[in-house]
């Protein structure tokens, strides 16, 4: 049986508050390539956007899939679409015309490109828009909001989905929230790759680790899953293991039968 092996990003793989030449830790590489020329499968299931990872893996890490904005824009390692969603366009001006003047920074994923409202310091490519009307075409996979605390981002995600549950749901991670279409989680991205892959490789084992709240459906996905000491109470009891490390889960998942 294929295994499958889908990996958070931020505080999980990568860490954007390590310094430099530990953002990306060369074991936590050595090991994902490991596991892949053992012939099994390694991808990212991230709340960021396809331009919010390549910057930081190219050249580096060639991941088999990307599940990205939440389940809503899923595609292979060639960047081929696998599975796209948008959010409402009318919905998402609304938020953002509701957040942006309260001074968050906001980000819109758009056909997996980045796109905020005032200039940034960042590697990749990235759009400076006023508004949804001047974004570039497309469909918006994902609004995401920056708080400045847990409590902000539990309460905004919470009205989120009061206010605009029928069209989105907001998934607050960390100090984040990212909105992404009805019906999309990491979760569900993770069932539609299962799905996909299905018909090439028949019946496949899924593994998913991750280390905040919004994993809760990438964790409940999987059939084996994994989390970290540091990780919220709620998740370390829903998964499988509690590892140091993506390398000691990594490698957990290719000694088992």
């Amino acid at each position: 049986m294929k295994k499958v092996f889908a990996s958070d990003f931020d505080g999980t793989l990568y860490f954007y508050k390590a310094s430099d030449e530990r953002k990306l830790p060369p074991e936590n590489v050595e090991k994902v390539k490991q596991y892949q020329e053992a012939g099994h499968l390694f991808g990212l299931c991230t709340g960021r956007q396809v331009g919010g990872l390549t910057p930081f893996i190219g050249g580096i890490i060639r991941p088999d899939f990307y599940i990205t904005s939440s389940g809503a824009n899923i595609v292979d390692s060639d960047m081929r679409p696998i599975l796209k969603r948008g959010v409402d366009k009318t919905v998402a001006d609304a938020i953002v015309r509701e957040m942006n003047p309260r001074g968050y920074r906001l980000t819109l994923d758009v056909e997996g490109d980045i796109c905020v409202f005032a200039k940034m310091d960042y590697p990749g490519k990235y759009y400076v828009i006023t508004g949804v009307d001047d974004a570039p075409e497309g469909l918006i996979h994902q609004v995401s909001i920056h708080t400045e605390s847990l409590e902000e981002a539990r309460d905004i995600s919470a009205y989120i989905n009061r206010t605009y549950g029928d069209a989105v749901e907001a998934f607050q991670n960390v100090i984040e929230i990212d909105i992404a279409p009805k019906g999309c989680s990491k979760g569900k991205g993770v069932l539609y790759l299962r799905q996909y892959m299905k018909d090439k490789w028949g019946d496949c084992q899924f593994f998913g680790i991750g280390d905040s709240i919004n994993d809760l459906p990438l964790i409940e996905a999987s059939d084996i899953s994994y989390t970290f000491p540091y990780a919220p109470k709620e998740l370390q009891e829903k998964v499988t293991m509690v590892v140091d490390t993506i390398c000691d889960a990594l490698e957990d998942s290719m000694n088992r039968p």
